[in-house]
């Protein structure tokens, strides 16, 4: 049921094509983090050059699951990678999925690219596969996440204490957020008018 669910598929609009994570995707993903070198960013979980592998390996595991569904990120004009994303943590027999470890290189934040790629992951959750609810998560600490997520529409759930220990031994927050489909007709709007900015 579950692969049924998440196939892999293109995703695409005027800035960028999100398509399939595969291996041959390793060096383009390690030179897009480098711009801003975001693995830095101690509240993230951007892959180096040492994590690269291993961050490939369990996103391709996931997706063999059906439990997720990872993409490149793909800047049209240049066919440059740019960042990553997927659909993850997937429950099709509560249409629910979130969408996550999401991040992009540095010079393209604040550039209307988070927005379209955000705009077609909802759109194909809520159009396509009949979600009644998408759900973001970020750490408490991770305060540009928690403000992009909350500019795109969603709202704040809860923060999950204690929810997760990282690599360092670090005990993390959590905080949760969703867009239930009854609010997808108002947040599609929403985006479409922010996308216009950037055109």
């Amino acid at each position: 049921m579950n692969k049924k669910w998440l196939s892999p598929l293109n995703l695409s609009r005027k800035k960028v094509l999100l398509t399939p994570l595969n291996t041959n995707h390793r060096d383009d993903l390690i030179r897009a983090a480098t711009d801003g070198k975001l693995w830095e960013i101690w509240h993230t979980s951007v892959p180096s050059e040492t994590t690269i592998d291993n961050y490939i390996e369990q996103a391709l595991r996931e997706a063999e699951t059906g439990s997720s569904l990872p993409f490149v990120i793909i800047d049209i004009d240049t066919d440059k990678v740019i960042g990553s994303t997927r659909f993850c943590n997937a429950t099709p027999q509560f249409r629910r999925v979130e969408v996550g470890y999401t991040w992009y290189a540095k010079s393209y934040q604040r550039t209307g690219v988070n927005t379209e790629c955000k705009y077609l992951l909802l759109k194909y959750a809520f159009e396509q596969l009949d979600s009644i609810a998408v759900e973001f998560k970020t750490n408490w600490h991770n305060h540009p996440s928690r403000n992009a997520i909350l500019r795109l529409g969603a709202k704040q759930d809860g923060i999950l204490r204690n929810h997760r220990v990282d690599t360092e031994g670090i005990i993390r927050d959590t905080v949760v957020f969703s867009i239930i489909s009854q609010e997808w007709g108002s947040v599609k709007r929403n985006l479409e008018y922010h996308m216009k900015i950037y055109e």
